[in-house]
């Protein structure tokens, strides 16, 4: 039998074609358009993705036997508003997670319905990028467009719709709309009467690994599939990442180190923080997660190495760092604000520590251990809620520099395990439609033989305790520095 994975991206839908064994025959990329109609707004139109998937599918399945196409699912971008009329035609392009539009109506939310009662309703509070504000915006300023709404879906879901006809969507990725009751995976019905909308406007609900329907004739025809491959509900992003990297069951880790940074921390137990510091989300093996996201983690290191030093030699810079620990250099990595956990879009970027003796290196040792001092600050938020976390999974391009391992393995003081294959969403997407299929019991046993560790980077006691220090002294700046933050926005 052979499995599916689409992950729906922001720049591009990823397709990936696996085996029952977890082996991965074929990938193929197609990008689409991204557009920004004002400053600091994002859209996408939803035939677009649709279109390339088709064609990406197309081209993934050219050579291989199609008759042993078993089961399609999906990893996608989260947070996108997505919205049909009463003839299942897209209302308005979709708005995406990073669209910033939404700034009056996360106040709305935070501050007059109050951040305790979005917590006790949904787990979380309200971010710009979250779907319940982008509703509320679409409500305030496209009205006539606000009107016509029979369907509300998420990016993902959309190609699920087209491909099944089912209105579906699972409760990961429904968990950050700002719309679901997390501890109790169903919609808040107070959360509906907030944003004005009715519940059956909204996907039906399911687990990630569930199966939704099968494919229409016509795209089965299209395609050269059978009518009866199954389609799975799928994952946002993070959470299918996460099943592609075994970070599934209790005290589960994985920290991402791309363009932002994550820290995805897996438990069989409901959570939330007192401060909502970490997303409190569903899992996509019918548990929850609690996730951080930094806004810049190896962004920092390319800004620093391409737009200060002028340089492409990453691996050169690093060879000359050596004394880890005693760095007198801290570096705040806020380059686009920052996220979790202080939740503060004023915060920018910051060295501190400098003297006449500072070298090259020493600006270079700061940023890479700036980033994962801030991966610490969510660490510490997961640990305080009594989740037993001893080692992490990693990847992203940050987790190709063997220096930025032992850093953070040492910052955190955990053990580091590195993957031997790391295809992210589109991976955990065929996981997932190999356990609907029945091919696994469920996620964790699909883990547990597909996902590989090939090398381990240990904590050295010593360094842990040096890097201990330097941490507690880390943390002290970013308080001081908020009315500053204040002052310069």
């Amino acid at each position: 039998m052979l499995f599916i994975g689409i992950d729906l991206g922001t720049s591009s839908v990823k397709l990936l074609l696996m085996d029952e064994d977890g082996n991965v025959k074929n990938i193929v990329s197609r990008e689409y358009p991204l557009y920004f109609p004002h400053p600091g707004w994002s859209e996408q139109n939803p035939e677009d993705w649709y279109k390339e998937t088709m064609e990406g599918l197309k081209e993934l399945l050219e050579g291989f036997p199609k008759e042993e196409v078993a089961g399609i699912s999906f990893g996608g971008q989260m947070h996108g508003l997505v919205i049909l009329d009463e003839k299942d035609e897209v209302i308005r392009p979709a708005i995406l997670w990073n669209d910033g539009r939404t700034t009056e109506e996360c106040d709305y939310l935070n501050n007059t319905i109050g951040k305790e009662t979005l917590s006790k309703y949904t787990a979380n509070i309200s971010f710009t990028g979250f779907t319940a504000p982008k509703i509320l915006w679409v409500e305030n300023n496209e009205p006539d467009n606000f009107a016509r709404i029979k369907k509300i879906m998420l990016p993902k879901d959309y190609i699920a719709y087209k491909l099944t006809g089912v209105n579906c969507t699972d409760v990961s990725d429904a968990s950050g709309m700002l719309l679901l009751d997390v501890e109790n995976r169903k919609w808040s019905e107070e959360m509906c009467e907030i944003c004005h909308i009715t519940e059956d406007m909204l996907p039906r609900l399911y687990e990630s690994y569930e199966c939704v329907g099968t494919v229409l004739p016509d795209v089965a025809a299209e395609l050269g599939i059978s009518v009866n491959v199954k389609v799975a509900a799928g994952a946002g992003d993070n959470a299918a990442a996460a099943v592609a990297t075994g970070t599934v069951g209790d005290g589960r880790c994985n920290i991402s180190l791309g363009t932002s940074g994550t820290i995805f921390v897996s438990s069989a137990k409901f959570g939330v923080d007192k401060n909502n510091a970490l997303h409190a989300f569903c899992d996509a093996n019918g548990a929850y997660h609690l996730m951080g996201c930094m806004l810049s983690a190896a962004s920092c290191n390319k800004w620093w190495m391409d737009d200060i030093l002028r340089t492409k030699e990453y691996a050169k810079e690093q060879e000359s760092i050596t004394k880890l620990g005693e760095n007198h250099v801290y570096y705040l990595p806020y380059l686009m604000g920052e996220r979790s956990p202080h939740n503060n879009p004023n915060a920018r970027a910051t060295f501190i520590g400098m003297t006449m003796d500072t070298t090259r290196e020493d600006m270079t040792q700061a940023v890479l251990e700036g980033v994962a001092f801030a991966l610490r600050d969510s660490f510490e938020v997961a640990k305080s809620l009594g989740i037993p976390i001893t080692r992490t999974k990693i990847c992203g391009g940050g987790a190709k520099s063997p220096l930025w391992k032992k850093i953070i393995a040492n910052v955190l003081n955990i053990s580091v395990d590195v993957l031997e294959t790391e295809e992210g969403p589109s991976l955990g997407g065929a996981m997932l439609a190999a356990v609907a299929c029945g091919v696994y019991n469920n996620v964790e046993e699909a883990a547990a033989k597909i996902v590989k560790v090939v090398d381990t980077v240990e904590p050295d006691p010593e360094l842990a305790a040096k890097y201990e220090k330097r941490y507690q002294q880390f943390r002290q700046i970013y308080p001081a520095c908020i009315p500053v933050f204040e002052a310069i926005k």
